[in-house]
């Protein structure tokens, strides 16, 4: 039986709304045997509401399941001084670090926006802070760099624009706690006590998920469903193993290739 690590979003809903046959496929992985992981890069809402979001699509899974960015960063930078731009919604899972607003270790930067109380919000204030403290020799994280995501409305613009701009502006690289770094898919192998090259990477992104996963000695499976674009997929030299229509379809594909 395989070890199965599951994107989320644009793989088993979007925006809320559940790929159809999602669940179904999850019971029946499940039911075949094969163990499951939920890796998503999403930064919007903390961990516990995320697996409340798929158990009201109809996808059973403990809380336990599903990883997140938030926890690598929980791990990464516990104990240290974090100026953290990230949304409020999140801070309850960022509590193993201190959060500050100036003499800080380390900048992190998530998935903020303009409508956060907590006032961590993607402006040039809070961004011009974020790099006065990188002058003074803090390290750059990101929760993740992707740059855009697919949302009901069509695609948005995500962090990852922001996190090159301040790369350029300091000099300084990000780490990258969320995929596709290392760190994280070791994570999930780890979670699962899998191989990788025995574990499949599920996922919509190709940049993340896919080759990600790839550098990594993991098998990868395409889905046509939330940032899947044709074109990209024809120009990029990135070549999944498998490329299905959506994740309803990936119990059978499996049957029949494993």
């Amino acid at each position: 039986m395989a070890a199965i690590l599951l994107d989320v979003d644009g793989v088993l809903h979007v925006s809320g709304r559940v790929i159809p046959g999602a669940p179904e496929a999850v019971r029946e992985l499940r039911g075949a045997g094969h163990r499951l992981r939920f890796v998503t890069n999403n930064t919007t809402r903390p961990r516990a509401a995320l697996a409340d979001e798929l158990r009201a699509c109809g996808i059973e899974l403990d809380d336990d399941e599903l990883q997140t960015t938030a926890a690598a960063a929980a791990r990464a930078l516990a104990g240290r001084r974090v100026l953290a731009l990230v949304m409020a919604a999140l801070v309850a899972d960022l509590d193993a670090m201190e959060l500050v607003g100036d003499g800080a270790d380390a900048v992190l930067l998530g998935g903020a926006d303009e409508t956060d109380e907590t006032g961590r919000v993607f402006s040039y204030m809070n961004l011009a802070r974020a790099f006065g403290e990188l002058e003074l020799g803090a390290e750059l994280y990101c929760l993740h760099k992707n740059r855009w995501w697919q949302t009901s409305r069509g695609p948005l613009l995500d962090s990852g624009a922001f996190v090159a701009g301040l790369e350029f502006a300091s000099g300084v690289e990000a780490t990258v706690l969320g995929k596709p770094s290392r760190a994280y898919f070791e994570a999930a192998l780890e979670a699962l006590d899998a191989e990788p090259e025995l574990t499949w990477m599920v996922g919509d992104d190709l940049d993340s998920d896919v080759a990600g996963a790839q550098r990594y000695g993991l098998k990868t499976v395409l889905v046509r469903t939330g940032k899947f674009r044709p074109d990209e997929l024809n120009r990029s030299m990135v070549v999944p193993d498998a490329v299905i229509s959506s994740v309803a379809y990936l119990p059978e594909w499996l049957e029949r290739s494993l």
